[in-house]
């Protein structure tokens, strides 16, 4: 069980996100929409364990993965070196098997900026499901993406979820992909913003 206990979280003095509270149980799917800049982003970063700066308490997995909106590869190794950076002990075949389960089997030796965006976003998915998360997390990962990319992406992202069977945390602004998603969704909004499902 994934659980979430923000009293507060304030950036510069400024209260950002107040009494925020969320169990996600495992293999759940949980999508949290709101706004832009209504401090989604921000709470992802908490539950992930990257921002510690808040009052409160998260009790999470250890094994996670987190999608981010970018997708932050290493753009001086090539596609192969950035899973196997990432998951100490992954094995190359196995590595080599995701890029091919997400249709990369041929850009294994490229390097991230010889991708199309679309791609790069296929190899972070590749990267966060390769070592098969406890934990699912996904900032908004298909934004800025043309509508049959963002598409292609929300089916994949659909099928290897079936296949890993994650506790997924979504956030986005998109209707769509939080009912495509989503088993339950949530609404984060107000200033400073409330979570309500």
């Amino acid at each position: 069980m994934i659980h979430v206990d923000v009293r507060r979280k304030a950036f510069n003095g400024r209260e950002i996100l107040r009494d925020i509270r969320l169990d996600v149980a495992p293999g759940e799917r949980v999508a949290v929409l709101g706004p832009s800049g209504v401090g989604k982003s921000t709470l992802l970063r908490i539950v992930a364990g990257v921002d510690t700066a808040f009052e409160g308490r998260v009790d999470r997995p250890d094994n996670i993965a987190i999608v981010f909106q970018e997708p932050t590869l290493l753009r001086w190794r090539t596609v192969l070196a950035n899973l196997l950076l990432t998951h100490r002990g992954l094995r190359p075949e196995m590595a080599r098997a995701m890029l091919a389960r997400v249709g990369l089997a041929e850009k294994t030796e490229d390097f991230p900026g010889q991708l199309s965006l679309g791609q790069q976003r296929r190899v972070a998915l590749a990267r966060a499901f390769v070592g098969r998360p406890e934990l699912l997390i996904l900032d908004e990962p298909f934004v800025s993406l043309d509508p049959g990319t963002a598409e292609e992406m929300i089916a994949l992202t659909e099928g290897l979820i079936a296949e890993t069977r994650p506790a997924v945390l979504l956030v986005t602004h998109e209707p769509r992909e939080a009912e495509r998603l989503g088993q339950r969704i949530c609404r984060l909004g107000g200033s400073p913003a409330t979570l309500a499902c």
